[in-house]
């Protein structure tokens, strides 16, 4: 199943109405499943909240987006007025994942820990509060819980662990992230690069030595 841009915990965003098809009340649907013609396949839709409940049957599909019927909504005035509306199913609806794959519900409220390569006490740092992606790979947006927010790449040399059972990620604590200790030798090699800039009796042969 494809990436949807926004999931909430137990709720998967299948996805989204965007605008009316013909006089009829059908409507056009972005879908964010990997099959297109497979939205209708998990059994009723809902908004995000649950509070309402639709039936739907898709019909055919044009320009990159699905065209469907829904039930009780039988003209076009009906239907643009569904127009931005976001299509949710129970995230227990959807099948089991294969190893090493999750749904972004699976991974949005789940702690975040900071592991470091020498063993020490795993640091929780904060919690994944929404699994975006820019093109690249998917990345977890983190609420720090000293305040901030830090994105991580959800990528092997991150990912330490994922507990859904114990509703934590672990993290490995790469250079950078979580104010890591590449920031602090950064700064220290700044201020040796300054203080050697600063010393007039530096000569040619001193700075090859300095490179051997």
């Amino acid at each position: 199943m494809a990436k949807a841009p926004r999931e909430t915990p137990g709720r998967v965003c299948l996805g989204v109405i965007v605008g009316a098809k013909g006089l009829r009340g059908e409507v056009r649907i972005k879908s964010f499943t990997a099959d297109p013609a497979g939205l209708a396949a998990y059994g009723p839709v809902a908004t995000e909240d649950g509070a309402q409940r639709f039936k739907l049957k898709v019909v055919g599909s044009a320009k990159g987006v699905v065209i469907a019927r829904i039930d009780g909504v039988k003209d076009r005035t009906a239907a643009e007025a569904l127009k931005g509306l976001e299509l949710f199913v129970e995230r227990s609806a959807l099948p089991d994942t294969g190893e090493g794959e999750y749904y972004h519900a699976d991974l949005i409220g789940l702690a975040v820990e900071k592991v470091d390569a020498d063993g020490g006490v795993p640091e929780r740092v904060g919690t994944v509060t929404q699994v975006m992606n820019f093109g690249g790979g998917d990345i977890l947006d983190v609420a720090l819980a000293a305040g901030g927010t830090e994105m991580v790449p959800f990528s092997a040399d991150a990912i330490a662990e994922v507990d859904l059972d114990a509703g934590v990620i672990k993290v490995n604590a790469l250079p950078g992230l979580f104010g890591g200790p590449d920031d602090e030798k950064t700064d220290e090699t700044s201020d040796e690069q300054q203080d050697e800039g600063d010393d007039d009796t530096s000569n040619d042969a001193s700075t090859q030595d300095r490179h051997l």
